[in-house]
């Protein structure tokens, strides 16, 4: 399946400049989102993933479907203040400003192996801080998959030498 038939590109969104995107185009064409999911599936099949963890809000909707398809559980990374148990923070940079994510203490056991999912790789900021806070809990970031990368933005070079897999690539 061509992926980039079901991804919407948007001029100038958030701000002039930027061509945005738009997954949602994909998520609401029920056969296409499945088979993005599978193919993600696919590609990260042979890792021994523990658990996939998803940065909101869009990582929810790559990383659930994707740990239901790969039969393993899914971690919520949230926007500081989102989650009601104790917490660990950090702040990131992205494209347009600065943010927090948090996860919970308890939502990694020590030594499990960790995919991160995310829609789109772009600069790198929230995956980093993602990987930053699962090795605080002690995790093992075992790869990092998207639907999307933007290559032009050089984000996999924030990610050092996880493996790192997107289903298509601008």
């Amino acid at each position: 399946m061509n992926f980039k038939e079901h991804i919407r590109v948007i001029p100038d969104f958030p701000q002039p400049g930027i061509r945005f995107k738009d997954i949602t185009t994909l998520l609401k064409n029920g056969p296409a989102y499945r088979e993005a999911i599978n193919h993600i599936a696919q590609l990260v099949k042979d890792l021994e993933i523990d658990v996939i963890a998803g940065p909101e809000a869009r990582g929810f909707v790559v990383g659930a479907p994707l740990a239901y398809a790969l039969g393993v559980g899914f971690i919520p990374i949230r926007k500081s203040g989102k989650l009601p148990g104790e917490t660990i923070e950090a702040e990131y940079s992205l494209e347009y400003g600065k943010d927090k994510l948090a996860m919970h203490k308890d939502a990694i056991t020590p030594g499990q192996r960790v995919l991160i999912a995310d829609d789109l790789l772009a600069t790198g900021g929230t995956i980093k801080t993602s990987i930053n806070l699962i090795n605080q809990l002690g995790g093992q970031v075992i790869g990092a998959a998207f639907m999307i990368e933007l290559s032009y933005l050089n984000g996999r070079e924030m990610l050092g030498d996880i493996p790192t897999f997107s289903m298509v690539t601008y």
